[in-house]
């Protein structure tokens, strides 16, 4: 399924990819999810720098069935059922070498411009260092979802130290919902959770927030600074606004951190530097996740982290540019719209 302009998609047939390198892995697809950023290209056609050069596949949120692997993979093997880490690091560069392989030099990204085709194909090709087996007793629609929960996880674990954390969690969209999700589990202290979808808001509630509202009806700052005089320890910024992020400098305590998830539309943001520099706050940028694909996937099985509500809209393959259409628009409550492939 070909991005071919703003707003344009179509479905073309396209030669199966094939094994080229022994530690390859063909996967037939199952699942596919819809991403905000899978979104930006949909709009706009771009991410920052990242431009797409149409027809362009984009996709990186997946789960699938191994058909075919190459002569070394040992990782898995053909009937495997596995959830798929869209980053392919090069193992090799001075950032992979300290651990931070999300930072690689060289990394290639599933449906990023530049880098490499997305997941909305029948079938796909990946590393088998990307393919991670999941449980029978997982769902493909829980594996898919483990990719940007895992961004949650080490959201929160770059910033959640110590229960009885207080924390804010500013647009709670898949990414947002996320970090709720995985800060609960590392058991902080009261959840904080603010967006302008009421059904969101709902959501976030079931997830575990221990407050909720909404900034288009209410004071946000107030009330949650009413709650706690003394101010939240870390602000998630999930949403890329430029009101949001003002607010969470509003909520952060002195020595508070300000933990930067979600991605602006825009290139340039600010902040008022008299309350930044006085409080002494920490910002801190998220890029992906790393090494927190396996942790997530045990977090989701063992029943520690619950996710299956975060799925409110599903559609066939041939509906794709539908469930597009209805994430850009914030359509009838959407949290996670996922794509279903028939795997027969």
């Amino acid at each position: 399924m070909l991005l071919t302009g703003i707003r344009q998609m179509r479905m073309q047939d396209l030669p199966a990819p094939e094994i080229t390198s022994d530690t390859d892995v063909l996967l037939r697809m199952a699942a596919v999810g819809v991403c905000g950023s899978d979104i930006h290209y949909y709009l706009s056609g771009r991410i920052g720098s990242q431009v797409v050069q149409y027809p362009y596949l984009v996709g990186h949120e997946c789960a699938g069935t191994v058909e075919k692997i190459g002569d070394r993979v040992s990782r898995v093997k053909v009937g495997d059922r596995v959830a798929v880490d869209p980053a392919m690091p090069c193992w090799q560069c001075d950032q992979c070498k300290i651990g931070r392989h999300h930072t690689c030099r060289k990394l290639r990204f599933l449906g990023c411009p530049g880098q490499a085709d997305g997941c909305l194909s029948e079938y796909l090709l990946m590393p088998e260092t990307s393919c991670f087996p999941i449980r029978r007793k997982m769902s493909f629609e829980q594996a898919v979802l483990s990719e940007p929960l895992a961004i949650g996880v080490y959201a929160a674990r770059r910033s959640v130290a110590l229960p009885g954390t207080a924390v804010g969690v500013l647009g709670v969209g898949p990414i947002g919902m996320s970090a709720l999700l995985a800060a609960k589990a590392q058991g902080p202290g009261r959840i904080y959770a603010t967006d302008k979808i009421d059904q969101r808001l709902a959501l976030a509630r079931r997830a575990g927030a221990d407050w909720t509202g909404n900034p288009a009806a209410q004071d946000v700052v107030a009330e949650i600074s009413a709650a706690e005089p003394l101010l939240l320890d870390v602000v998630f910024e999930c949403c890329g606004d430029q009101e949001a992020l003002d607010q969470a400098v509003d909520l952060l305590k002195p020595g508070g951190k300000l933990v930067l998830v979600g991605i602006p539309t825009v290139d340039r943001v600010s902040f008022l530097m008299d309350p930044l520099r006085r409080k002494e706050l920490c910002i801190q940028n998220i890029r992906r996740q790393v090494d927190c694909v396996q942790p997530t996937l045990d977090a989701i099985n063992t029943g520690q982290i619950e996710v299956d509500f975060m799925v409110t809209h599903r559609f066939g393959f041939e509906q794709t540019q539908q469930a597009f259409e209805l994430v850009a628009g914030y359509q009838d409550g959407v949290m996670k719209a996922v794509i279903g492939f028939d795997t027969h």
